[in-house]
């Protein structure tokens, strides 16, 4: 092994865009061909990426394990730079997915650095091809294999508002204008809730709960009046905003994040307050699961937050 200043600095060129170009073209294969967010885009991708960048940089080449480190890394940035650039994803989202492709992507230098300093599984080269190839494979099973029906999960968040149930109903049927948001989270682009308007009285009457994306159109299925609303969802707007170079609409912003239905329930409480509970039901077909779910269970919560709060705000204010 030689120090960090005898890298061959031609080969890091090779190794992070070469890298590069078959990571761009697996990634437009996963988002505009097969239209699936799933293991092969955010887990085998950058895996493959920290690999290959490995190989390429130390085979037959004197490089220190560091080295190798810092340009799965450098490469792994790089093609973030490029799906910005070229349009393939917004800045949001990419930050959204960064935890993630970064851990793979150390886990993927971590075995290339085994295959070539230990010669494991073989010739170098050709188990590259194999990693290579092995990308598109994955997404393309996965892609044959999907299965459509998605679980469904509730999100549930509740208040306790300082007024009688008979005064939160109507301000949970329909509520004016809310304020421009504060927390950081809706200032980058994340849809949220602007007012609620109603068409109709009892069941069959349909709410639009407008956001800064458009209106969730929500026909009633059933009214308990003062105790429990629930409705369906029947249309959405899109989930968020990306912040992007170019007016960016991305696959993963219809149908992968899905709004079913949801509910306002009303408890009187003896001390006269009214405890308020809000549900949404949905579904999220970005896998893996286990981490994105992460990210969609906050954002309902969040966007819950800023309605229940300023339901509790009117209606309290009311009984000044």
């Amino acid at each position: 092994m030689t120090n960090d200043k005898q890298i061959n600095i031609p080969r890091e060129y090779l190794a992070a865009g070469t890298t590069c170009i078959f990571g761009w073209i697996f990634a437009y294969l996963a988002t505009n061909v097969f239209r699936d967010y799933a293991l092969g885009l955010f887990i085998w991708l950058p895996l493959v990426m920290g690999a290959s960048s490995t190989i390429i940089l130390a085979y037959k080449n004197a490089v220190t394990k560091r080295n190798c480190r810092n340009i799965s890394f450098w490469t792994l940035l790089i093609f973030c730079g490029g799906l910005l650039t070229f349009a393939l994803e917004g800045i949001i989202c990419i930050v959204m997915a960064a935890p993630i492709g970064l851990f793979f992507n150390w886990i993927g230098h971590l075995i290339g650095w085994e295959i070539v300093s230990k010669k494991l599984a073989g010739s170098p080269p050709t188990t590259l091809m194999i990693l290579i190839l092995s990308v598109p494979a994955l997404m393309g099973f996965e892609y044959a294999t999907r299965d459509n029906d998605e679980p469904i999960k509730p999100i549930v968040t509740t208040i306790e508002i300082n007024a009688s149930a008979e005064t939160v109903w109507k301000n949970v049927v329909e509520f004016p204008q809310l304020d421009e948001p504060t927390e950081f989270i809706f200032r980058t682009g994340i849809a949220y809730p602007i007012n609620a308007k109603i068409e109709g009285q009892g069941v069959g009457a349909v709410r639009h709960c407008n956001f800064s994306t458009g209106s969730f159109v929500e026909p009633i299925t059933v009214w308990d009046e003062p105790l429990l609303l629930k409705f369906e969802v029947v249309d959405q707007p899109e989930p968020m905003t990306e912040l992007s170079f170019y007016d960016l609409h991305p696959n993963h912003l219809h149908g992968f994040f899905v709004s079913k239905q949801g509910q306002f329930k009303l408890t009187a409480l003896p001390n006269g307050h009214t405890l308020l509970e809000g549900t949404t039901w949905y579904y999220n077909k970005i896998k893996p699961t286990f981490y994105w779910t992460l990210w969609s269970d906050f954002i309902v919560h969040k966007i819950h937050e800023r309605v229940l709060r300023h339901i509790k705000a009117v209606s309290e204010k009311g009984t000044e």
